[in-house]
């Protein structure tokens, strides 16, 4: 994609969609559905690149029509997310095979920007990191733990608004697409 296009696309987020059989979809049909908006699926969570330029607002009434159920959606440019890459938020060093690195997608941005780093729990072993956040995109590290997805459930509330969350691999994938010539 050119720089334009890239500044003008969209990424969307759904929120708990194909989670323990509840809310079920087939992503890559539903972008076949959309395809008038050159809609790209990447992986099974509900996470979609539109490339053709088109406001949030008439995407987001196109894919409530296509949708068998209500479900929340949170988006962001992919200009937003090629600067969050280029700022390395992660840093140098290596991943754990323990941890898992993610960014959480605010559907709005919060009253006030919290204290960072924001470990969850706040006392004892802790199971999620917030390490930063950039606008709307919140990204840290957590463990893989069955107390983790409960942990995670604490982001909306910490942060003031509901987020949406990948792994950074989805994150990664994403961008490939955006940097693909088509």
């Amino acid at each position: 994609m050119s720089s334009t296009d890239v500044d003008m696309a969209i990424v969307v987020f759904l929120r708990g969609v194909n989670v323990g059989g509840y809310r079920t979809l087939r992503p890559s049909l539903l972008a076949q559905e959309l395809a008038a908006y050159d809609v790209v699926n990447v992986g099974a969570a509900g996470t979609f690149v539109v490339r053709k330029p088109v406001s949030r607002a008439r995407f987001l009434a196109a894919l409530r029509r296509k949708l068998r159920f209500d479900a929340q959606a949170a988006f962001c440019t992919g200009r937003d997310l090629i600067r969050l890459e280029a700022g390395n938020p992660f840093g140098a060093e290596p991943s754990s095979p323990g941890l898992v690195r993610f960014v959480s997608v605010l559907s709005r941005t919060g009253p006030r920007p919290p204290r960072l780093p924001i470990v969850i729990p706040a006392d004892g072993e802790w199971f999620v990191q917030i390490l930063g956040l950039r606008n709307r995109l919140a990204f840290g590290v957590y463990r893989r733990h069955m107390k983790t997805i409960g942990c995670l459930g604490q982001i909306d509330k910490l942060l003031g608004a509901p987020a949406t969350t990948r792994g950074w691999s989805t994150i990664l994938s994403v961008l490939r697409i955006l940097k693909s010539p088509n």
